[in-house]
């Protein structure tokens, strides 16, 4: 008999969330699985290591956002960029043919009021039963946690960034 599938968060302030997601990335691969990526944040400027890997392990990938809203020069698209991300990430958890979908920094589409709470809630509960989800980001919401079967959070101690130490290819992408 086969096992439930999990809903798993990744939240808090510290470093590693998105790592920890695609370490099961790459777990989960290596097991046979399906596995789907959706990155609401982060724009295609952005050449991630990890996406290079699933690219080569031929996962599939979906880099929707226009980077970081500090950033931004349209809030508006921005936004419609968020929606647009989550819609993409919906279907392709209702469709039931992925093993494992990670939805990378989607907290932000709750704290940043691109999608309601009870939108995702909804997907995220109903979810098809062979469909595992991982949602990663800062501010993870009660009723995201309420449903989830593991939540971690990450707490910052220190980072090198604090002190002016930019971000290092390898490392932090």
């Amino acid at each position: 008999m086969p096992q439930p599938s999990r809903l798993l968060i990744n939240t808090g302030t510290g470093k590693g969330k998105s790592s920890a997601a695609f370490g099961v990335m790459g777990r989960a691969w290596a097991r046979g699985w399906n596995v789907s990526v959706v990155q609401f944040i982060k724009s295609e400027k952005w050449k991630v290591g990890e996406r290079k890997l699933a690219e080569h392990l031929g996962i599939d990938w979906h880099t929707l956002g226009d980077g970081f809203t500090w950033e931004s020069t349209d809030l508006d698209e921005t936004a419609a960029k968020g929606q647009h991300a989550w819609e993409v990430a919906a279907a392709t958890i209702a469709s039931g043919e992925r093993d494992l979908v990670i939805l990378d920094e989607a907290t932000y589409l709750v704290k940043y009021g691109w999608v309601p709470v009870e939108s995702i809630v909804e997907v995220l509960a109903h979810r098809p039963e062979r469909t595992n989800v991982i949602v990663t980001g800062r501010y993870a919401p009660e009723e995201l946690i309420a449903i989830a079967d593991t939540v971690t959070e990450m707490t910052k101690i220190k980072h090198a960034m604090d002190i002016g130490i930019g971000a290092r290819k390898g490392i932090e992408y």
